[in-house]
């Protein structure tokens, strides 16, 4: 027994070892800080649950049949309200749950980019976000999220409220705390990227979850040397038909020496902050 433990102990070590940098270790054991976040797997689809000492926050809710799963995630992790709920931009693999989750859950603010959408699922989530007493607040580049003491939330894009793709009307959210930062960046892709490297905001971050599941119309070569992380997480279904990740940014993400977490992967992806050093915990090695 006492030999088992020592290898997994050294397996920890290794792990811990390779990242540079902010100190970033790999444990065992479910970690506890001040700032916590899980991305969930919820398959080709997003879904981030942000835990604060007093607050939570979601941002996106997966697809529609993924609402009843995250809400019992919540549950698990003593969450019984949302105080902010994100909805990055109307795709369906982003809001689908969200329609649900307003309705079933208590939420006390709701954060959406300013666009028009037709779809039913988007329909369906601005009727249940009015039945619940419920506003939207506008997102914009700098508005700022209230959380806890000392964790600064700033909304960066989108910039505009006339582009072609809706991808890129995805509310980009940079999280600090200390000597530790997470840029949320939704599906934006490449042109909403150029207005974040143009809009003089702190791009910088030790954790970058990955932009549009990994593919090449997001994360530029450019982007990601702004943002210079040592941590990258990708949310993505396994063996999933639009090819994602892609290999290009997976080299990228490599050349740079960031070390890359997927949910296809290893599941569940949860990060803590002490304010000075991050522990990574997965639910698959």
């Amino acid at each position: 027994m006492r030999t088992r433990w020592l290898s997994i102990l050294m397996a920890v070590i290794i792990l811990a070892t390779t990242l540079t940098g902010c100190a970033v270790e790999v444990f065992i054991d479910t970690p506890r800080a001040p700032l916590t976040v899980h991305v969930l797997d919820v398959g080709q689809a997003d879904s981030i649950l942000v835990q604060t000492a007093k607050k939570s926050m979601l941002i996106d809710g997966g697809n529609r049949a993924d609402a009843d799963g995250i809400m019992d995630y919540l549950r698990s992790q003593g969450v019984k309200e949302l105080d902010v709920v994100v909805a990055t931009h109307p795709h369906t693999d982003h809001i689908g749950g969200l329609v649900d989750i307003v309705k079933d859950f208590p939420v006390a603010q709701v954060y959406m980019p300013r666009v028009a959408h037709t779809s039913k699922t988007y329909e369906d989530l601005l009727i249940n976000i009015k039945n619940a007493g419920l506003k939207i607040t506008p997102v914009k580049p700098g508005l700022t999220v209230e959380l806890d003491s000392g964790i600064e939330a700033v909304f960066l894009a989108p910039a505009r409220s006339d582009y072609d793709n809706l991808n890129n009307y995805s509310a980009v959210l940079r999280l600090g705390f200390q000597n530790t930062s997470f840029l949320f960046s939704g599906d934006a892709e490449a042109e909403a990227e150029e207005e974040m490297l143009a809009s003089g905001f702190d791009l910088s971050s030790t954790v970058l979850k990955v932009g549009h599941h990994g593919s090449n119309t997001s994360t530029t070569s450019e982007f990601l040397a702004a943002v210079n992380p040592e941590v990258a997480v990708i949310s993505v279904g396994a063996d999933n038909s639009y090819g994602h990740p892609s290999e290009q940014v997976l080299k990228r993400l490599e050349e740079a020496d960031i070390r890359v977490f997927r949910t296809d992967i290893h599941g569940v992806i949860t990060i803590s902050s002490d304010g000075l050093k991050l522990t990574v915990l997965t639910d698959r090695s």
